[in-house]
């Protein structure tokens, strides 16, 4: 069985995930508007970068900034659209006011996309119980991936707490992957490593030049490499 660590990539276009590709990456998560933390593409944006790409892509769920489901119809809505333009991979959830898991959201996506796999975002790094939602969620099907960086503040502030929960692996509640991601930097990699974590999330990281510019396939690359070594 292959070691080779995860590597999955931001991208907003086909520019993104050709270069995401290029530069070594295994999956992309797909979204648009990074001014609000990124919001769900459009079908047709979609459907030009599973064109481009033959790469797995998780599709995000979300419809406005921050962790609270919104209008949860539009988003069953646009689930529909992207299954039927052959989306098989998401991202997705939301939080309650009082930072518990939204389950009435989170369970009526899960039905919409109908078994297939999704990741659990950064909305954990909010909860206000991080074992407890991971205990809440466990029997969801599709569900094989939390997206954290330990700590709302960044993977610097959740060191600690991604190696703990990385150390519970198989546990109930703690079966999914842990994809580390926010504020991720190079040099975390060799203590993350350590502890047996073996999936990555970049999105400024790959564009040198910020997010007003393209995914540098080199910048993949280096991120690849530091993986691989």
């Amino acid at each position: 069985m292959s070691n080779r660590a995860v590597l999955e990539v931001i991208a907003l276009d086909e520019e993104d995930a050709v270069a995401a590709q290029t530069g070594g990456a295994d999956r992309l998560e797909l979204v648009t508007d990074m001014a609000a933390d990124g919001l769900t593409p459009s079908r047709t944006g979609f459907a030009a970068i599973r064109a481009a790409v033959d790469i797995p892509l998780r599709v995000m769920l979300r419809l406005t900034d921050g962790f609270a489901a919104g209008d949860t119809d539009a988003l069953v809505e646009r689930a529909l659209e992207l299954r039927e333009a052959g989306a098989d991979e998401f991202v997705l959830g939301f939080l309650t006011p009082d930072g518990e898991p939204d389950l009435v959201a989170v369970e009526r996506l899960v039905t919409v996309v109908d078994g297939c796999r999704w990741t659990f975002h950064r909305a954990i790094d909010r909860a206000a119980d991080r074992d407890g939602l991971r205990k809440r969620l466990a029997d969801l099907p599709g569900l094989d991936t939390y997206l954290t960086a330990g700590a709302a503040t960044g993977v610097d502030d959740g060191l600690a707490t991604l190696k703990a929960e990385a150390a519970r692996a198989g546990e109930p509640g703690y079966e999914a992957q842990i994809l580390v991601g926010g504020g991720l930097r190079l040099d975390h990699l060799p203590e993350l490593r350590a502890a047996g974590l073996d999936a990555f999330h970049i999105g400024g990281a790959a564009r040198p030049q910020g997010w007003a510019s393209p995914v540098s396939a080199d910048a993949v690359r280096v991120w690849r490499e530091a993986l691989d070594s």
